[in-house]
């Protein structure tokens, strides 16, 4: 009987392990059934890695660190795209009531529950959260060892050979999963497969057969950024001020683009350029390659020498560094961008951005490359994004000619290096390029894909840049055309504001109705010779109208300022003489005539203007004077500021020094913050 029972508790022992091992197991099935593991709406993981190409070196250390941005969706695609429609619409009763950053993330972005549940989830798998919180609520910067991130997204981190340069890169061996049921777009900084780099810029060489006019301000006749205000803008008073503009930019010492301006005689407030860096990233270098930088800064800054701004972003290849672009305060409603990246999968994240800075009314310019035609997309480097993206204005190149260094606008032809075509990666052709007459036989542009460029301007190889302590010319590039637009733009848009306008925002739609309309012959030089053979089969010419080379051509002025900012330049009531009544070694002595030309008396005044070649006052009398850079402002005494409408006062004049290279005059002045003739 003992036997038995004994034999009858071990069954029942085993009966009751097997009965709660088949519960476990439910219980186990049930939990992870329930588990939400989430995939990412695109692939994350390059084909290099997926199809073997890039052969794999072993896995990343476990301690090596990295940071990341996760990337929420907005809240509502249509919504987003229905807003943007009738912000753009003429004929809509939202036509340019920019939405602020504020309303925009309130309308559209991730709710702050979303937010604040992507951060906690960050936080509990061993990943420091970093930076600013974004104030759109798009991401989320973390920072963390490979071993949090292998664990946290169910991958292995890899160090790979990369297929097309020397050198290694790092990516995950799979497509990442979250155990998180908040949707998430995009994780950026998973690979470093591409690296931030210029777009192509190019040297002139021995061989090189290009014609170019050598009739610039700088050293041999080459091209100065002045050069460019002149002959697309002129002398006229506009300057940029109140004007932000934003800069897709990297590392760069400031020595250098001091240097640019301290090398030609000319003038510069370096207070204007202000780096901000994308979560912790470094902004500034010594001795380090920065010529793109200093270019971009150089031509803005010389489009717009009175700008409020330049903000110099420097971040990482992708999204980070375009959604700081997106909401600094203050907002730079005119950007530009001349680096190039492979961005991969994170292009939904960057056009949703780019849809985010339209619809707050800002402009953004990319390079076109300097490759010429583009290449078909089995050949294409990928350089064309976000160039090619419909929200994005694509800068292409032209040979400009000049009325000699500092003179006007004589001729162009079309720049033989300058990026253009249709889409390489199938981007759709927009509403604005299927309007009548942009499209034809005699351009060759696609009925079905996004065309590019939409504009010009020069790129030959007659540029003056300085790069690494040395300044020299012969450079060419759609590099110098893409800041030269945003330096117009802010010219524009100072316009559009002092007129009580909305600033233009995204420019393709309102280029391609100036284009198409009666005006644009007055508008844009047209470009109607040359071409951008690439030597492998594609061709594009430059033609009357629109064409794949340089786009509807480069500005021509006032005109294109008054269409674009939808404005009139203000009428003058005021005009200032300025007279050199000696010189000598090193030093001048100056006076100025203010004349009241409107109807009503000026009781007090304030008096402004940039001075062009580094001069500064050293004393002045009958105003107090104050000078940041190459700006001074003079306000009136006590005894003097009543101006009887038609009268003028003679009695402003100072002492200065200059650098016995040059002492022009300025161009341009303003009384109480009104431009005189």
């Amino acid at each position: 009987m003992r036997h038995s029972s004994t034999t009858g508790r071990i069954v029942s022992s085993r009966i009751a392990s097997a009965v709660m091992s088949a519960t476990l197991s439910l219980f186990t099935l049930s939990s992870q059934a329930e588990q939400h593991f989430q995939t990412l709406p695109t692939k994350i993981v390059r084909p290099a890695v997926s199809t073997g190409k890039a052969a794999p070196v072993g896995p990343l250390p476990l301690t090596q660190h990295l940071k990341l941005h996760i990337v929420l969706p907005v809240r509502d695609q249509a919504g987003v795209d229905s807003t943007l429609q009738q912000l753009y619409d003429p004929q809509s009763p939202s036509y340019r009531n920019w939405l602020s950053v504020k309303e925009f993330t309130d309308k559209f972005g991730p709710t702050q529950e979303d937010y604040q549940a992507v951060v906690d989830f960050a936080k509990a798998n061993g990943l420091a959260i970093v930076g600013t919180p974004a104030p759109n609520r798009r991401m989320v910067a973390v920072d963390g060892p490979v071993d949090a991130i292998n664990k946290t997204f169910h991958l292995t981190m890899t160090s790979y050979r990369h297929p097309t340069e020397n050198r290694n890169f790092y990516s995950p061996d799979r497509e990442p999963t979250l155990d998180l049921k908040v949707p998430i777009q995009h994780i950026e900084g998973l690979d470093n497969f591409s690296l931030p780099h210029s777009i192509d810029l190019k040297h002139s060489t021995t061989d090189n057969t290009l014609q170019t006019f050598a009739v610039g301000s700088g050293p041999g006749g080459q091209y100065l950024g002045s050069d460019m205000r002149a002959a697309y803008y002129g002398g006229g008073p506009l300057t940029g001020t109140g004007q932000y503009i934003g800069l897709f930019g990297g590392q760069y010492d400031m020595n250098d683009v001091k240097l640019y301006f301290s090398s030609v005689g000319q003038s510069f407030n370096p207070s204007v350029v202000q780096a901000v860096s994308v979560d912790d990233t470094e902004t500034s270098c010594t001795g380090c390659d920065d010529g793109e930088i200093v270019i971009d800064i150089a031509r803005s800054y010389s489009m717009a020498p009175g700008v409020s701004g330049i903000f110099e972003f420097v971040g990482g290849c992708e999204e980070d560094t375009l959604n700081a672009m997106a909401t600094h305060d203050p907002l730079p409603m005119q950007n530009s961008s001349s680096i190039g990246c492979l961005p991969g999968s994170s292009i939904p994240a960057i056009e949703s951005i780019l849809q985010e800075m339209a619809a707050q009314g800002q402009s953004y310019f990319s390079a076109s490359g300097d490759s010429a035609a583009f290449k078909t997309s089995d050949d294409n480097t990928g350089d064309t994004y976000p160039t090619e993206s419909t929200w994005c204005t694509a800068a292409g190149g032209s040979d400009l000619n000049t009325n000699g260094a500092g003179g006007p606008w004589v001729s162009e032809t079309a720049w033989a290096d300058s990026g253009g075509g249709p889409s390489p990666d199938g981007f759709a052709i927009p509403s604005w390029q299927q309007l009548p007459g942009v499209i034809n036989s005699s351009n060759g542009g696609s009925t079905t894909l996004r065309n590019l460029p939409d504009v010009a301007s020069e790129a030959n190889f007659d540029n003056y840049f300085c790069d690494e302590g040395v300044c020299q010319g012969g450079l060419g590039g759609t590099s110098f055309s893409s800041p030269t637009w945003a330096g117009f733009m802010a010219l524009v848009n100072q316009q559009a504001v002092a007129n009580g306008k909305p600033t233009a925002g995204l420019l393709n739609p309102t280029i391609y109705a100036i284009g198409t309309g009666s005006s644009y012959n007055s508008d844009f030089h047209d470009i109607t010779s040359g071409n951008n053979n690439n030597g492998v089969g594609q061709s594009y010419n430059a033609v009357t109208g629109y064409d794949l080379v340089t786009g509807w051509g480069t500005p021509n002025g006032q005109s294109l300022i008054n269409a674009l900012s939808e404005s009139t330049a203000p009428e003058s009531t005021c005009h200032v003489s300025y007279t050199i009544n000696s010189q000598w070694a090193g030093g001048f002595n100056a006076g100025l005539t203010i004349e009241n030309t409107g109807t009503t008396a000026l009781t007090h005044w304030t008096l402004t203007w940039a001075f062009g070649n580094g001069q500064t006052i050293t004393s002045l009398w009958d105003g107090n004077e104050s000078q940041s850079g190459s700006n001074v402002t003079v306000t009136n005494l006590g005894y003097n500021g009543n101006i009887p409408a038609g009268g003028s006062f003679t009695g402003v004049g100072f002492n200065g020094t200059w650098n016995n290279i040059a002492n022009a005059a300025p161009t341009s002045f303003a009384i109480n913050g009104n431009p005189c003739d």
